[in-house]
Order: structure tokens, then C-alpha cells, then sequence
């Protein structure tokens, strides 16, 4: 598995826990977390035995964003930067088949609120917040941050909050759609993990399934997401886990599913 002094990941069962690891900077996505952090993210969506996944960060901090203090070394473009460094993880994580969950501890600002939205659930800790703070250095929102809040909070107020880089505290985020459920700070992880558990003895496929249909329904018509979910219920209604979905339910036992 993979080890980083920038990132680290550990599983545990069936679940991968992706930890950025440099405390020091609050979790700086410079070029070493990065780059650690896409190869976690290739071994965790290769391994068939990881059937779910966390991603956080050390030290009481998500991630502060980009690394400014590093600056574009060998990059002389940023628009390279951002699609080279950081657009193949994001696009990673939201076709990954299996859940990505984001456990958000600290801040989780810049290029680090895009990570942790674009994951496919968001659990914060209470003293949580995102950040969109680009305006205040002469930037725009980058790493797909406006794809993201416009499509959960509507225009006008996405707007607002990167134009007055408004700290987003987690109770406010739990409110507007942004995160999924606000636990205590000592126990993001462990809650984290263990939703990530029992998502991992769902039936692989009917959440690779589902992921997929709810993420291309944001860009389908209706009749062109019928006709997707209809494809993937076909796959899934021909598996042997819904076949054993279907014994266990009618013997009233836990299901055992393969992913097959």
C-alpha cells in the first residue's frame, strides 16, 4: 500500500484510509502531497478488496489548499499546474466506483474545499469549515470549486461566498447541502471509518451503480437518465450479488456480497 511522508493510506477491512500528512503546513496540497496523494487514490481504486474509502488530514486540518510558499516550480503556467497536479485526482475520485467519503477536520480551503466536495459524502467535524478564499489573493475559484458549490448552492449564493470569501462553518454546511453529517472533533475519524464500514458490505456494484447514475444525472435529460439507470439495474439484476441480496432477504440473514 501506499507509503508517502506526504500522504499515507491504511486499510482496515474493507476500507482505505487516505490520511494527507503534513501537519506542519495544514495539509498544503504542494507537489509531494499531490502528487502521494493520486498514487493512494490509483491503489485504493485498483484494489478490488477496498470496496470504500476516507480521505483526511493530519493534525486537526483537511488541507489549507495550494502551496504558495512552494510556488510553480517547473510549472510555468498555472493553468498547467492545476490540470496536471490536481484535475486527475478530482476526476479520480468522482469516477472511482466505489464511495469516497471526506472526513473534514480544521479547514478545508482553496484547492481543498474542491477535494472535499468532490467526494461523495462529507462528514465535518463541529469545528469544521470551508473556505473559498481566492478572492482575497487576486485568484479565481479553482480544481472545479465553482462546478461544485453552483451546482449545491445555486448561483447567487456560490457567488457571494467565493467573491467575499465567506468561512463556511460545519453546522452552515450541514444546513445548505455541503456536508452530510457534523460529528464531535475527536470523533471525525472513527465515525467517519465506521459509515465507511457499513457501506463496504453493500453490494459493490449497486454503489459503483448508483454513483455513476447520480453523477451523470446532474448533465442528463430525464429520459436519457431512465435509460442509464435501466443499463445499470441490467448489470446489477444479472450479479450474484443480487441474487444473494435476494436469498438473504427472503432467509431474513446478512447478506455475503463478492462484488460479482
Amino acid at each position: 500500500m501506499s507509503e508517502n511522508p506526504a500522504a499515507r493510506m491504511e486499510v482496515q477491512g474493507a476500507v482505505a484510509l487516505i490520511t494527507l500528512d503534513r501537519p506542519q503546513a495544514r495539509n498544503a496540497l504542494g507537489s509531494a502531497v499531490a502528487s502521494a496523494l493520486h498514487a493512494a487514490l490509483m491503489d485504493a481504486a485498483a484494489d478490488n478488496a477496498i470496496r470504500a474509502v476516507v480521505l483526511t488530514g493530519a493534525g486537526g486540518a483537511f488541507s489549507a489548499g495550494a502551496d504558495l510558499k512552494e510556488g510553480l516550480p517547473e510549472i510555468h503556467r498555472v493553468e498547467d499546474m492545476i490540470n496536471s497536479r490536481y484535475r486527475p485526482s478530482l476526476e479520480l475520485i468522482v469516477g472511482m466506483e466505489k464511495p469516497v467519503i471526506a472526513a473534514v477536520a480544521g479547514a478545508a480551503a482553496g484547492i481543498g474545499l474542491s477535494f472535499a466536495l468532490a467526494c461523495d459524502l462529507v462528514v465535518m467535524a463541529e469545528s469544521a469549515f470551508l473556505l473559498a478564499p481566492f478572492s482575497t489573493i487576486g485568484l479565481v475559484p479553482d480544481g472545479g470549486a465553482t462546478w461544485f458549490l453552483s451546482r449545491r448552492l445555486g448561483y447567487h449564493r456560490a457567488y457571494q461566498l467565493c467573491v467575499e470569501a465567506e468561512r463556511i462553518p460545519a453546522a452552515v454546511c450541514l444546513q445548505q447541502g455541503l456536508a452530510n453529517r457534523v460529528v464531535a472533533d475527536a470523533d471525525l475519524v472513527d465515525e467517519t471509518l465506521a459509515w465507511a464500514a457499513r457501506l463496504a458490505e453493500r453490494a459493490p456494484l449497486a454503489l459503483a451503480g448508483t454513483k455513476l447514475a447520480m453523477r451523470q444525472a446532474m448533465h442528463l435529460s430525464l429520459g436519457e437518465t431512465i435509460a442509464l439507470e435501466a443499463r445499470m439495474q441490467n448489470r446489477c439484476a444479472d450479479s450474484d450479488d443480487c441474487r444473494e441480496g435476494v436469498a438473504a432477504f427472503l432467509a431474513k440473514r446478512k447478506p455475503e456480497y463478492t462484488g460479482r
